[in-house]
């Protein structure tokens, strides 16, 4: 079906006068009434404004699609009007846009209008086509404008031959899901959810059928079957940490990061369904996923190796430092001032439980890095030279127990999780060309028994080097006052803003938790500095939204309180939406907030033993009160610097 089949004379308006979103909106609707696609005009606006509400439909250089599937509609089609002047629909490259399509689709019935719907935003694409639509003289030359491109872009073919290949292109419906994913990121906690959420709502506007598999901070979640496996089209991961893979053998899968999940939806089930993704061949022993479509860059593979480890670590971290945290709240700091923390039975009781699954927290890194490079062979290798890493074993301590030991670390857990993983994939293609009979020795005997002996002869020779370095930045972090500190508050606050959960978030919370290792209140400063900064982005535009409502949207005020409500939970991608929405005016404000927020955290001295929990482990937060004030002094400053960078928005 070709465009200009949907797109009728008498529902085209060239040079419109509207100046408002709404009236744009409006002239469209009376269009599709005018030639009869649609028989209730108030309902089909109802579903024009509630998908306006969901996000908008101006895609950028100047082009907007308001669209709706609706029983108002008796048959598909497409209203057109050009704006000279344009209109300002909060389009994401913030222009005013001029070119207007609006489409109406009915809820039940054939799809095959979807074949000309994808032509329309195809050809769109080409500037030199838009000037062409912007300057017609006559609603004819705006229609033959449209044919001519079509026509050079995919033929001269005949209307009825056009409408048996689109429905063809439309998978037939199976017993299971055209269409499988899984999302997963490093914390679990946010992208995991928004990336599932926007294939499934993408999968049911495209009339595709699709399931989700969620790897979140609670386990995996609607666990994909073998069964819809087998009968699927296509399998999407987007994930930012390993997933396991051996169950997608044979499938074509289409692997890319948990972000796309969230901004590229429609492209990647389109994808999927036609089974536009490379064979994957799963080889035992081998990294569960190392790497996204296409080629993956060296420094890709190694952030999804660390996050990996850092999302399994993160659970020791939280549960053994909230417990110490409560040991030196219970504790009589007067009886014993040395020994603070285990005066008390009930403060030594907590202070023990705490300990024990906080120490775990090297090892555990190490562990989990090593098996995301290497599969489960790794694991244990890796989980060893954290361990070895942790207590600073040298091969002097191993012949004199006199000899002082340091532990490596941070750093040292973090190089033997690397180290051991690529040990492993050594000794697995040293090992390859063993007997098939031989196969079964490989993983039970040779991988943990010689990567035990070569990571061990490795971290007691290296250990010293860590020990010292470990040593070098526990000093730099200790002498840490005045200026330095709120410096240092200001850099990190900062970047836990800029991309909301990405690279530079990821970046400075990994620094903080680093810091819980040295178990030091310098240490714990820079971790409370870290969640309040990631705290701040969410509620800055919660309090904006609420002060200054003229320049926000309904939609945008409705949902403020869940997203101050994320925000206290320590979720900073809550911001995202608004980030990807406004990025010139939204991430400046909140860096800025976050940035203030870091500072007075440092200012007051105040100390977190905990890498999150947001406002639930306030109690445990030292000097609490005056975080509390750092927190909503970042939150005003950013809440402000929003309010008055940004445009008022039209009235609805």
């Amino acid at each position: 079906m070709r465009i200009v089949d949907l797109l009728k004379k008498e529902a085209v308006v060239l040079n419109a006068d509207v100046s408002e979103k709404e009236q744009m909106l409006d002239l469209l609707v009376d269009l599709h009434k005018k030639v009869g696609n649609i028989e209730d005009k108030e309902a089909f606006k109802a579903g024009i404004m509630k998908r306006e509400s969901e996000g908008p439909t101006a895609i950028a250089e100047g082009i907007c699609i308001p669209h709706s599937k609706n029983d108002a509609v008796i048959k598909p089609g497409i209203a057109a009007i050009t704006v000279p002047g344009g209109v300002d629909c909060e389009a994401l490259d913030g222009e005013p846009s001029n070119l207007f399509f609006m489409i109406a689709a009915p809820a039940e019935g054939s799809d095959v209008h979807l074949e000309a719907l994808s032509r329309l935003s195809t050809i769109l694409m080409d500037p030199a086509f838009r000037e062409k639509l912007l300057s017609a003289k006559d609603v004819e030359a705006f229609l033959a404008a449209i044919d001519e491109k079509e026509t050079e872009k995919y033929g001269d073919e005949d209307k009825a031959t056009q409408v048996e290949e689109a429905a063809a292109e439309v998978p037939a419906k199976k017993s299971g899901y055209q269409v499988l994913a899984v999302t997963a990121c490093p914390t679990g906690i946010a992208h995991t959810y928004m990336a599932a959420e926007a294939l499934e709502e993408k999968g049911k506007e495209l009339g595709i059928s699709i399931k989700v598999e969620t790897n979140g901070s609670g386990g995996a979640k609607n666990i994909l079957t073998q069964e819809e496996i087998d009968a699927c089209d296509g399998i999407i991961i987007a994930a930012d940490k390993n997933v396991e893979m051996a169950r997608f053998d044979g499938k074509p899968v289409i692997k890319v990061k948990v972000s796309d999940g969230i901004h590229k939806s429609q492209e990647l089930i389109e994808r999927a369904v036609k089974g536009d993704g490379p064979i994957y061949h799963h080889e035992g022993g081998k990294a569960a996923s190392t790497s996204s479509d296409g080629d993956e860059s060296f420094g890709r593979q190694i952030y999804k190796h660390l996050m990996n480890g850092v999302s399994h670590m993160l659970p020791f971290v939280i549960g053994g430092g909230i417990l110490i945290a409560i040991a030196f709240l219970l504790d009589d700091y007067s009886i014993d001032p040395s020994n603070f923390g285990m005066n008390t039975p009930a403060a030594a009781f907590f202070k023990t439980a705490g300990g024990v699954a906080f120490n775990f927290m090297l090892p555990i890194l190490a562990g989990f890095i090593a098996m995301s490079i290497a599969d489960r062979p790794g694991l244990m290798v890796g989980f060893v030279g954290g361990s070895v890493a942790s207590a600073g074993t040298t091969f002097a301590s191993c012949f004199n127990p006199d000899v002082t030991v340091i532990s490596g670390g941070f750093l040292g857990a973090l190089f033997a999780g690397f180290l051991a993983g690529y040990l492993v994939l050594a000794l697995e293609k040293i090992t390859e060309k063993m007997p098939d009979s031989m196969d079964g020795l490989r993983p039970m005997l040779i991988y943990p028994v010689v990567g035990l002996l070569l990571i061990s002869v490795i971290m007691f020779a290296i250990n010293p080097f860590f020990s010292w370095l470990n040593q070098l930045l526990a000093d730099a972090l200790n002498s840490l006052s005045g200026a330095n500190s709120i410096l240092l508050g200001v850099i990190l606050g900062g970047m836990m803003s800029i991309d909301m959960g990405g690279p530079f978030n990821k970046a400075a919370y990994v620094f903080g938790t680093a810091s819980l290792a040295y178990q030091t209140e310098a240490g714990y400063m820079i971790m409370a500095a870290v969640m309040v900064g990631g705290m701040v982005p969410p509620i800055a535009i919660a309090i904006s939204s609420w002060v200054f409502k003229n320049k926000f949207t309904d939609n945008d005020r409705k949902t403020a309180p869940v997203n101050a409500i994320m925000g206290l939970c320590f979720i900073s991608e809550a911001a995202i939406p608004y980030a990807a929405g406004d990025p010139l005016h939204v991430i400046p404000s909140c860096v800025i907030g976050s940035a203030v927020a870091g500072a007075l955290s440092m200012a007051f001295k105040c100390t977190l033993m905990a890498p999150h929990g947001g406002i639930f482990v306030f109690p445990v937060v030292g000097h609490a009160l005056m975080y509390i004030v750092a927190l909503l002094i970042g939150a005003i400053v950013g809440a402000i610097m929003l309010g008055l960078l940004r445009k008022p928005v039209e009235s609805k």
